[in-house]
Protein backbone atom coordinates (compact mmCIF):
# COMPACT_ATOMS: atom_id res chain seq x y z
CA UNK A 1 0.00 0.00 0.00
CA UNK A 2 2.85 2.41 0.80
CA UNK A 3 6.77 2.73 0.04
CA UNK A 4 9.44 5.18 0.98
CA UNK A 5 11.40 7.55 -1.29
CA UNK A 6 14.10 9.48 -0.28
CA UNK A 7 13.86 13.38 -0.57
CA UNK A 8 16.45 15.92 -0.06
CA UNK A 9 17.85 13.75 1.96
CA UNK A 10 14.98 12.03 4.10
CA UNK A 11 12.96 9.11 3.65
CA UNK A 12 8.96 10.40 3.10
CA UNK A 13 5.99 8.12 2.79
CA UNK A 14 3.98 7.16 0.09
CA UNK A 15 0.48 5.96 -0.18
CA UNK A 16 -0.84 4.58 -3.20
CA UNK A 17 -4.50 5.24 -3.91
CA UNK A 18 -5.43 3.02 -7.00
CA UNK A 19 -8.07 4.40 -9.35
CA UNK A 20 -11.30 2.75 -10.02
CA UNK A 21 -11.57 0.23 -12.73
CA UNK A 22 -12.45 1.57 -15.61
CA UNK A 23 -11.80 5.09 -15.09
CA UNK A 24 -8.36 7.08 -15.91
CA UNK A 25 -8.44 10.06 -13.55
CA UNK A 26 -9.45 11.33 -10.43
CA UNK A 27 -10.01 15.28 -9.61
CA UNK A 28 -7.76 16.91 -7.29
CA UNK A 29 -10.48 17.64 -4.67
CA UNK A 30 -12.22 14.13 -4.65
CA UNK A 31 -8.29 12.89 -3.69
CA UNK A 32 -8.06 14.59 -0.90
CA UNK A 33 -11.61 13.61 0.72
CA UNK A 34 -10.79 10.36 -0.22
CA UNK A 35 -7.40 10.03 2.09
CA UNK A 36 -9.08 12.53 4.82
CA UNK A 37 -6.66 15.45 4.07
CA UNK A 38 -9.71 17.39 4.54
CA UNK A 39 -12.63 17.38 6.62
CA UNK A 40 -15.18 17.83 3.95
CA UNK A 41 -15.62 18.79 0.52
CA UNK A 42 -16.23 22.37 1.62
CA UNK A 43 -12.53 22.38 3.26
CA UNK A 44 -10.81 21.71 -0.21
CA UNK A 45 -10.66 25.32 -1.68
CA UNK A 46 -9.26 26.69 1.73
CA UNK A 47 -6.79 23.80 1.65
CA UNK A 48 -5.71 24.72 -1.64
CA UNK A 49 -5.40 28.30 -1.88
CA UNK A 50 -3.27 28.03 1.29
CA UNK A 51 -0.51 26.59 -0.95
CA UNK A 52 -0.84 23.26 1.10
CA UNK A 53 -0.97 21.29 -2.14
CA UNK A 54 1.67 19.93 -4.90
CA UNK A 55 1.20 17.80 -7.42
CA UNK A 56 4.32 16.12 -8.92
CA UNK A 57 6.53 18.50 -6.67
CA UNK A 58 4.54 21.44 -8.17
CA UNK A 59 2.40 24.07 -6.32
CA UNK A 60 -1.09 23.46 -7.43
CA UNK A 61 -4.51 25.55 -6.43
CA UNK A 62 -7.13 23.93 -8.52
CA UNK A 63 -9.51 21.35 -7.24
CA UNK A 64 -10.68 20.48 -10.54
CA UNK A 65 -7.27 19.42 -11.43
CA UNK A 66 -7.40 16.01 -13.49
CA UNK A 67 -4.73 13.21 -11.66
CA UNK A 68 -3.02 10.50 -13.64
CA UNK A 69 -2.19 7.18 -12.88
CA UNK A 70 1.80 7.86 -11.82
CA UNK A 71 0.80 11.70 -9.98
CA UNK A 72 2.44 11.98 -6.26
CA UNK A 73 0.54 14.29 -4.55
CA UNK A 74 1.96 16.28 -1.14
CA UNK A 75 -0.19 17.94 1.18
CA UNK A 76 1.63 19.73 4.33
CA UNK A 77 1.01 17.53 7.50
CA UNK A 78 -0.30 14.42 5.71
CA UNK A 79 2.05 11.65 4.01
CA UNK A 80 2.65 11.65 -0.12
CA UNK A 81 0.31 10.20 -2.04
CA UNK A 82 1.22 8.63 -5.53
CA UNK A 83 -1.93 7.88 -7.79
CA UNK A 84 -1.81 4.16 -9.22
Amino acid sequence: MGCSRPEQGRITRVRTIEIRSGEDTIRLGQLLKLVDAVPSGAQVKDVLSAGEVAVNGEPEERRGRQLHRGDVVSVTGHEDVAIG
